[in-house]
């Protein structure tokens, strides 16, 4: 009984360090896929068997605790702790989103992948640039991107890295992951856009950690977050989710074209 305990334990640890939850990332996927060139959508379609990029948007969460692809488990993340960068960060030995992401971009760039291999390529990268840019995987490595800080939202304890992976993404909107892309996609103007497909891997995450220092601030240990916490961070919330999306949309572009 107490082997079972301590699996699920290690089991619910291993979940929680993941990226957005699955709306999270069904919306960024979707977000790009209304934003791909219509040949390099037939293409993606395609290398996925006949599958949109949201069908697989969270594919990899349940790969990486699979034996063939455990390898992948430390690219969701890229821990970043307090006085670093991502730039003076000493690396993890076994990878980091920012490292994964360049990676798979110029393996799919070079054309040289075989058809199995170019489809798992393309189903990482639609889920690690989601992860990207969700702040709590630049948290700091010494509290494990915030999965050791325990706060109370509206009453009830939550570790700070569930929070922002599920909790507050359902919680500012009701919406679906298409209503997601209908409210701050659909009509964001081509110039916003254009401002927003470009940059590095790098840059992106270093992004979510400038907001992962403010989230840290707002959310010390047993902070009690209510509706102001909510109201305040669903406006970067809603940034992170569309900034997501048109940066994944521009790196397939960039590939497929």
């Amino acid at each position: 009984m107490k082997r079972i305990i301590l699996t699920i334990c290690a089991l619910l640890a291993t979940l929680n360090s993941f990226g957005w939850g699955q709306k999270g990332h069904d919306a960024v996927a979707y977000i790009a896929e209304c934003n791909l060139e219509p040949a390099v959508y037939q293409k993606v379609v395609k290398i996925l068997g006949g599958h949109s990029l949201v069908y697989y948007a969270n594919w990899m969460d349940n790969a990486s605790n699979s034996d063939a692809y455990r390898y992948t488990k430390t690219w969701h993340y890229a821990n970043v702790d307090k006085g670093y960068t991502y730039a003076t960060m000493t690396k993890n030995p076994k990878g980091d989103v920012v490292t994964a992401i360049n990676e798979i971009v110029a393996k799919l760039k070079s054309g040289k992948l075989t058809a199995e291999q170019e489809a798992v390529n393309l189903k990482f990268l639609i889920h690690l640039v989601g992860d990207v840019h969700a702040p709590m995987h630049a948290g700091r490595l010494s509290d494990l991107g915030g999965n050791r800080v325990i706060v109370k939202y509206f009453g009830e304890k939550i570790k700070l890295h569930a929070l922002w992976d599920t909790n507050l993404i359902e919680d500012c909107h009701r919406w679906s992951y298409t209503e997601w892309q209908q409210q701050l996609d659909k009509f964001c103007p081509a110039e916003r856009k254009a401002q927003l497909a470009a940059g590095t891997a790098e840059e992106w995450l270093e992004e979510s950690h400038t907001l992962a220092k403010d989230i840290y601030i707002a959310s010390p240990k047993n902070a009690k977050l209510w509706y102001y916490y909510l109201n305040y961070y669903t406006p970067r919330i809603e940034e992170r989710i569309l900034a997501g999306g048109i940066r994944l949309a521009w790196l397939l572009n960039e590939i497929y074209r």
